[in-house]
C-alpha cells in the first residue's frame, strides 16, 4: 500500500497535539454536558457526579487497553482488528459493527442539537421545530462530511479551530461556576458517594449514560494509520483525553446540581448548559454556551465520521463488508466510498427521525441505545488486551495492574452495566440497541461463508515481534502506519 499511488490513507498526517485534540473533541465536552445532563439527572438525580466518577475509573481501564493494543497492531479498524485477532473473528466483527451502528445513530443524536443550537442563537421558538432543526443539523453534517473527505490534515486543522474556541468558553464558565454564590444548594460530598443511587440497577443505569459522556476519545485509534509514531501517540492521547473531559464533566455537572433546580433541568432537557450560562452570566452567558455546544456538536460529528468511515474502510479492506468500502481517494487519501455511504444513510435517518418525536425524545432513546453498543465494543476490547498480553502480565506489578487487572475490570464493568440496564431501558431503546447489533449477523455470516481472510487471523500476541506480523506501509517511516501482510492493496 503506497500513499504515492493513492492506495492508502494519508501517512504521518497527525502529531501528538493533534491526536490529543481529536480525543477531547471525540468526547464532545460541551455537547455531552448540554444534551445528556438532563437524562443523567433524570435517571440518578444528585448522584450524577458519582456516576461520572465511578464510570471514569473503568473507562481509564478501557483506555489502557486501547493504548496497549495499539502498540502491537496499528489498524484503522482498531477494536475490530484487535478483538478479531485475540478473542474470535466473530466477536471482532461484532465489536466493529457495534461501533459502526453507534456512530451512525449518533449522526441523528448529534446533528439535531447542532441544528437546534444554531437556531436558538436567532430564535428559541425556531429551535423547538424538529423538522427545521433536522434540516440545519443536516447542513452541518454535510459540511463536516466534506471536511473529512478532504483528508486528515484538513480535518485536524478544522478540529483545532473549532475545539479551541469551545474549550476556551468552557474554561471561562468553569471558573465562573467555581466563583458563583449558589442560589439553590451547597455542594455535598455525598454526591460523590453511593447513597443517592436507587440501588444497584439505578447505579447501572447512571453508569450506562455516563459511558456515553466519555465515548469518542478512541477516535485516536481509528486514526492510527495516519498518525506519526502511532504506537505510542494514539494510546497516550486517548488517556489524556479521558482525563481532560473527566474534569470538565465533573465541574459542570456539580455546577448544574448546585445552581439549577430540578425543574429547570427537566424543563430544558436539550439546553441545560445554556440555562446554566444565563445563571452565571445573565445576558451573555447563555448565548456563549450555546455557541460552545454548537461548536462541540459540529466537532464531534467530525470525529464520529472519522470513526465510522475508518472502521468501514478496514472492513472493506478485509473483505468482511463490500470491498468498495476499502477504496481510497487518489488525491485526498480518504476512504471516499465509505464516506459517501455513511452520508447517504445518515441523511435518510434524518428524514426518518422527524416521525420519532421531539429533539429531547430522540436524544433520550438514542443515547441509551448507543450506550448499550458502547458497552459491547469497549468491553470486548478490554478483554482483548488481557488476552494479547497474557504471557507478560506476571513480569512486573505494573504489567499486571495496567495490562491485566485494570483493563479486565473495565471490561467486566462494561458488560455488567449492559446486563443490568436492560431492565430499566425503554422498549424502543432496547430495540434500537440490540436490534442494531443483531443486524450485523447478516454481513458477518455472508462474508464468513465467502471465505474472507479476516476469519483466519494470525493471532495477536504481545510477545511476538512486530516485524513477524507486519510490513511497513510506504511513506510511514520506521514507526509509521503498518498494514497486514498479504491483504490486497489494488483497490
Amino acid at each position: 500500500m503506497s500513499n504515492n499511488t493513492g492506495r492508502g490513507l494519508q501517512a504521518n498526517a497527525l502529531g501528538t497535539f493533534d491526536t490529543v485534540v481529536m480525543a477531547v473533541a471525540g468526547s464532545a465536552p460541551a455537547y455531552s454536558i448540554a444534551a445528556i445532563t438532563a437524562v443523567l439527572v433524570g435517571s440518578v438525580g444528585l448522584a450524577s457526579p458519582a456516576a461520572l466518577l465511578y464510570c471514569a475509573i473503568p473507562m481509564l481501564g478501557i483506555a489502557l487497553a486501547f493504548s496497549r493494543l495499539s502498540r502491537i497492531d496499528v489498524n484503522a479498524g482498531a477494536s475490530y482488528s484487535w478483538v478479531g485477532r485475540t478473542l474470535h473473528p466473530f466477536l471482532g466483527f461484532v465489536s466493529g459493527w457495534a461501533l459502526v451502528i453507534s456512530t451512525t445513530l449518533f449522526m441523528v443524536a448529534g446533528s439535531l442539537p447542532a441544528g437546534s443550537m444554531t437556531l436558538t442563537l436567532f430564535d428559541e421558538e425556531l429551535a423547538r421545530n424538529t423538522a427545521l432543526s433536522t434540516l440545519v443539523g443536516a447542513c452541518w453534517f454535510l459540511v463536516m462530511l466534506l471536511v473529512v473527505l478532504g483528508g486528515a490534515r484538513l480535518t485536524v486543522r478544522a478540529q483545532i479551530a473549532i475545539s479551541g474556541v469551545e474549550l476556551a468558553i468552557l474554561a471561562l464558565f468553569a471558573v465562573l461556576a467555581l466563583l458563583h454564590s449558589p442560589n439553590a444548594r451547597a455542594f455535598d460530598w455525598s454526591w460523590l458517594g453511593f447513597g443517592h443511587f436507587d440501588g444497584v440497577t439505578g447505579f447501572a443505569s447512571g453508569a450506562l449514560i455516563a459511558a456515553f459522556y466519555y465515548w469518542g476519545w478512541d477516535v485516536t485509534s481509528n486514526l492510527s494509520e495516519e498518525t506519526r509514531d502511532s504506537r505510542r501517540t494514539t494510546g497516550l492521547a486517548g488517556l489524556i483525553g479521558v482525563g481532560i473531559v473527566f474534569l470538565l464533566f465533573e465541574v459542570f455537572t456539580i455546577a448544574v446540581n448546585i445552581i439549577l433546580s430540578s425543574e429547570q433541568i427537566q424543563a430544558n432537557d436539550a439546553n441545560v448548559l445554556a440555562v446554566l450560562g444565563e445563571e452565571l452570566w445573565p445576558g451573555w452567558g447563555g448565548k456563549l454556551l450555546i455557541v460552545a455546544v454548537m461548536l462541540s456538536t459540529v466537532a464531534t460529528l467530525e470525529t464520529t465520521l472519522i470513526q465510522v468511515t475508518r472502521s468501514l474502510f478496514a472492513m472493506g479492506r478485509d473483505r468482511t463488508m463490500p470491498a468498495a468500502l476499502g477504496r481510497v481517494h487518489h488525491r485526498w487519501n480518504t476512504p471516499w466510498v465509505a464516506i459517501a455511504v455513511v452520508g447517504v444513510v445518515a441523511l435518510a435517518m434524518f428524514v426518518a427521525s422527524n416521525a420519532l418525536g421531539t429533539v429531547g425524545d430522540i436524544l433520550a432513546d438514542a443515547i441509551s441505545a448507543i450506550g448499550l453498543q458502547i458497552a459491547v465494543y469497549y468491553g470486548l476490547t478490554g478483554l482483548a488486551a488481557v488476552v494479547a498480553y497474557r504471557k507478560v502480565l506476571l513480569t512486573s506489578v505494573g504489567a499486571f495492574v495496567l495490562g491485566g487487572l485494570w483493563p479486565l475490570f473495565g471490561a467486566l464493568f462494561m458488560f455488567w452495566i449492559f446486563v443490568e440496564s436492560l431492565g430499566e431501558l425503554s422498549g424502543s431503546a432496547i430495540a434500537i440497541g440490540i436490534g442494531g447489533l443483531a443486524a450485523g449477523l447478516v454481513p458477518m455470516l455472508w462474508y464468513w461463508r465467502r471465505g474472507s481472510d479476516y476469519y483466519r487471523p494470525a493471532k495477536l500476541d504481545a510477545t511476538r515481534t512486530v516485524e513477524a506480523d507486519y510490513v511497513p506501509a510506504g511513506g510511514g517511516g520506521d514507526r509509521g502506519p503498518l498494514v497486514h501482510e498479504g491483504l490486497p492493496t489494488d483497490f
